[in-house]
């Protein structure tokens, strides 16, 4: 059975945060020709933040033990909120500078890290589950 810490993080982190790529993907089913991209660095750049943020607020009333653990959490956010601001700087500028920028490549870059942000971010819920669960 899923833990209750869980199944809010998944229903007000991960979905809410997903709510960027599933419109744009709706969109994109939608609009004639697929003239809509499918994917973009911005849609990512938000699920990341979300997460990051999410994170974040759960540690800061978050009371463990190892001290060391919940900084190494906080700091490591707050250091992928930068990357994420610089990634959405970066995909700003390409899109008012075409031809300046790897569009692709800032998507790319986007989308894996958003995919690794979302493995962190479960792995401090799953954390913070498993001691909450002990009485």
């Amino acid at each position: 059975m899923i833990h209750i810490v869980k199944a809010k993080w998944l229903i007000y982190t991960v979905l809410v945060g997903l709510i960027p790529v599933v419109l744009r993907v709706l969109l994109w089913v939608i609009s004639p020709h697929q003239t809509v991209d499918l994917f973009s660095a911005s849609d990512f750049v938000a699920f990341g933040l979300v997460l990051h943020i999410s994170n974040i607020n759960e540690l800061e009333h978050f009371n463990d033990h190892e001290k060391s653990w919940k900084t190494l959490q906080i700091g490591t956010s707050f250091f992928l909120i930068v990357i994420y601001g610089f990634l959405f700087a970066a995909h700003l500028f390409g899109q008012a500078n075409p031809g300046r920028i790897n569009m692709g490549t800032v998507r790319t870059i986007s989308m894996i890290l958003s995919g690794a942000s979302f493995y962190l971010s479960f792995s401090v819920y799953d954390r913070i589950s498993k001691v909450e669960s002990i009485p």
